[in-house]
């Protein structure tokens, strides 16, 4: 049994579900981000929790996360590969009909190999580099690939066609942004008069989605949002100020909650945890907790964040170390071994959020979720 536990709330997921789908409409389709497992929350819990939302489309970054979608679905859905697949999971993935990007001229040349081996169509999305410079098919290697497709087309099923965006969460990046949308456009012309045309299009992430509306096409791929979380607060501030709106719509599906371990006394003057990082100015009460980094707590959170406890907020002293914290507990009475303590999450009156964890570890949202031990259980809660 792991020393701490995630949950994750069934009602915010659909809460947050709602949401994309009102924000995108009715004709846009929506794909379920889940790389990083998915955003820490788990793959496992996510997918069979969001088809029953209505979702039947996820994306993730590679193959073996693909096979833990497909093994966790229990509705058949569609599942998409936007990065790397192992040399050895291509036969895997095309059996399974498994959707795949094509960001280069190697990923086509085996898909190919391995459906002419199994007579079988390789599912494919063709993603096509537009100024991110990051994964995508240029120009020139566009028009290899379309010959290839032309010459072979027995052996591939062009499902759709894609590109990403370099930053569409900042208004800063929105001379780029344009401008990948107008490459895009003419690559499709291009597909189009080659005798290719792709049944989706899709460009926009979660930030895409809310920032660029004209651009959400006929698929989203959405992730951030749909566990509770703004890709910025650039994108959360300005999308309040738009729909003046107050609260948040969004809800944070994870609770992270452990337990107290040991309580003690800690003289004044004497110091806390390894070496001087923490010097008690006073007689103080300490507890410990059996989380550290090993678990995803950053020691870049030593002497710089808070947990609740008894529904009060008890500061971390001392160096986060790879299994424990020390939090003070001078002024909350009654603690005990085994009292429950929320590292992310509500209790009473106050709230840890990611978000709050991220500005003090000087990181992202995104970041500080992934970063969760996947060792940790995961409950699905109501």
């Amino acid at each position: 049994m792991s020393t701490s536990i995630i949950q994750i709330k069934k009602s915010a997921l659909a809460k947050n579900v709602k949401f994309v789908k009102e924000l995108v409409g009715n004709k846009v389709k929506i794909s379920a981000v889940i790389k990083g497992n998915a955003y820490g929350h788990g793959i496992e819990i996510a997918v069979p929790a969001l088809e029953q939302l209505g979702i039947n489309h996820f994306s993730v970054f590679s193959s073996e996360e693909a096979k833990r979608a497909f093994k966790s679905s229990i509705k058949k859905s569609n599942i998409m590969i936007m990065g790397y697949i192992e040399p050895g999971d291509f036969s895997w993935v095309i059996k399974n009909g498994i959707e795949f990007n094509v960001f280069d001229l190697e990923i086509l040349k085996t898909s190919l190999k391995y459906s002419k081996r199994l007579n079988k169509k390789a599912v494919i999305h063709l993603e096509i580099e537009t100024g991110m410079n990051r994964t995508g098919l240029t120009k020139n290697q566009l028009c290899e690939a379309v010959k290839i497709l032309n010459e072979n087309k027995k052996y591939f099923f062009i499902k759709g066609t894609s590109t990403h965006f370099a930053g569409a969460e900042s208004i800063a990046n929105h001379v780029r942004i344009t401008q990948q949308y107008k490459v895009f456009q003419q690559r499709l012309k291009y597909l189009e008069k080659n005798s290719i045309k792709p049944k989706i299009k899709h460009v926009a992430s979660s930030a895409g989605a809310l920032n660029y509306p004209n651009y959400r096409l006929d698929m989203v791929r959405t992730g951030i949002m749909i566990f509770g979380y703004w890709p910025t607060k650039e994108a959360y501030i300005k999308y309040l100020s738009n729909h003046k709106l107050y609260v948040d719509p969004l809800e944070r599906a994870v609770v992270w909650k452990s337990k107290i371990m040991s309580v003690k006394k800690v003289h004044q003057g004497e110091f806390v945890g390894y070496g001087f990082g923490f010097q008690a100015a006073e007689e103080m009460n300490v507890a410990i907790v059996p989380v550290g980094y090993t678990n995803g707590y950053s020691r870049t959170l030593s002497n710089n964040s808070h947990v609740l406890l008894h529904g009060k907020r008890a500061e971390v002293i001392g160096t986060v170390n790879m299994n424990m914290i020390l939090i003070n507990i001078s002024l909350i009475d009654n603690v005990k071994i085994g009292d429950e303590v929320i590292l992310i999450g509500k209790q009473g009156d106050h709230e840890i959020s990611v978000s709050s964890f991220a500005e003090m570890n000087n990181g992202l949202n995104y970041e500080l979720l992934t970063r969760l031990s996947e060792k940790i259980e995961r409950k699905l809660i109501d």
